[in-house]
C-alpha cells in the first residue's frame, strides 16, 4: 500500500480526530497570548512565527500527541516549511507519530458581502500545492465564513469551496472544504439547512475519484449532515469548535454521530508556556482524551 493510500485509509476509517494547528499571521498573536506569550516576546513577524513554531513543536512532540487518538494535523505554511526534531514537519508527523499531515492554504477572508466572507484570491495556490506535495502533505484546508442565512451568499461560498477544491484535487491532494457557519449567526439553523442543501448539490457533480473532506460548524439540528457523511465522495466530515468551549463543543459533537473533531483553540485552551513539561503533557493528554471520546460516538 502506498503512503497516500495508507493515509487515506487512516483518515477514512480510523478512530480519533484532527488537530488544527494552523493559526496564521492574523490569528497568531491571539493564539500566543492565550498560550501566555505576549507581544514583547518578538520584534518582527519572523520571530513571532518562531515563537508559535516552538509552541506547536511542544504540542506535536508531547508523548500524548500520537496517531493512537489523532488522525491528522492541519499545519500553517510556515510550520510545513520548518522542521521538528530535525525532520520536515509533515514527514515527522507521519513517520514518527502516524498522524496524517494537512496544510491550510487559504489567505484569509474577504470583506462581508451577501452575509458571508468568501476566501481572498489565491493567485499562487498552484505553486503552494506543488510545494505541499513535495513535502509529503496529504491534504489541505481552506476556510470561509457564513454570517447569516443569505441564499446568494451561501451559494457563492459553496461554489468557491468546490471550485478551489477541484483545483487542489488536480494536484493529487485531498481538500478539506470549510464553509464555517458563525456560531453567532442570528439564524444559524436556517443557514445550516441552506448550506447542507448546497453541499449535497455540489457533491453530485464530483467524479467518482474526486475525494473531499468537509469541516463544518456543529449544527443546531443534530445529525444534519448525515447524508454528506455517507456520500461516497466524502472521505470524512469533521467539526470545528468555532468559539464554543471545549466542553460545549464536545457535548455537541457527541450528538452528531460519525462526525469527528477538528478543534484548534478548544484543543489548547488549557495549555500555557509557563507550565512545566509534566503539567503541559498532562493537560494536553486530558484535552486529547476528552475530544477523542467525543469523536468516537
Amino acid at each position: 500500500m502506498s503512503t497516500f493510500d495508507d493515509q487515506k485509509e487512516k483518515v477514512r476509517s480510523g478512530s480519533g480526530f484532527i488537530a488544527a494547528l494552523d493559526q496564521s499571521g492574523g490569528s497568531t498573536p491571539k493564539a500566543l497570548r492565550s498560550y501566555g506569550i505576549g507581544e514583547d516576546a518578538w520584534s518582527n513577524e519572523e520571530e513571532m512565527f518562531d515563537r508559535v513554531h516552538e509552541m506547536r513543536t511542544r504540542i506535536i512532540t508531547s508523548p500524548s500527541f500520537t496517531g493512537e487518538r489523532i488522525l491528522g494535523a492541519i499545519l500553517f505554511e510556515g510550520t510545513m516549511d520548518r522542521a521538528i526534531e530535525g525532520a520536515p514537519s509533515a514527514e515527522y508527523l507521519w513517520k514518527e507519530r502516524r498522524i496524517v499531515p494537512f496544510l491550510k492554504v487559504d489567505k484569509g477572508l474577504a470583506d462581508v458581502a451577501d452575509g458571508v466572507q468568501l476566501m481572498k484570491p489565491m493567485p499562487k495556490l498552484d505553486d503552494l500545492l506543488r510545494r505541499a506535495v513535495s513535502k509529503a502533505v496529504f491534504g489541505t484546508k481552506m476556510r470561509s465564513v457564513i454570517k447569516e442565512a443569505n441564499a446568494a451568499g451561501i451559494a457563492a461560498i459553496v461554489d468557491q469551496q468546490f471550485e478551489v477544491g477541484k483545483q487542489i484535487i488536480g494536484h493529487g491532494l485531498v481538500p478539506i472544504l470549510e464553509p464555517e457557519v458563525d456560531i453567532h449567526c442570528p439564524d444559524k439553523a436556517e443557514a445550516e439547512a441552506m448550506l447542507e442543501t448546497a453541499i449535497r448539490a455540489h457533491l453530485g457533480g464530483l467524479a467518482a475519484d474526486e475525494l473531499i473532506m468537509l469541516k463544518l460548524t456543529l449544527p443546531e439540528q443534530d445529525n444534519l449532515y448525515r447524508a454528506c457523511l455517507e456520500h461516497p465522495n466524502v472521505l470524512r466530515v469533521v467539526a470545528l469548535s468555532g468559539g464554543y468551549s471545549r466542553e460545549e463543543a464536545n457535548t455537541r459533537l457527541t450528538r452528531n454521530n460519525g462526525i469527528v473533531a477538528s478543534f484548534s483553540r478548544a484543543l489548547v485552551e488549557s495549555l500555557s508556556a509557563q507550565q512545566s513539561d509534566e503539567e503541559f503533557d498532562r493537560g494536553l493528554d486530558q484535552a486529547i482524551e476528552s475530544i477523542f471520546q467525543a469523536s468516537i460516538t
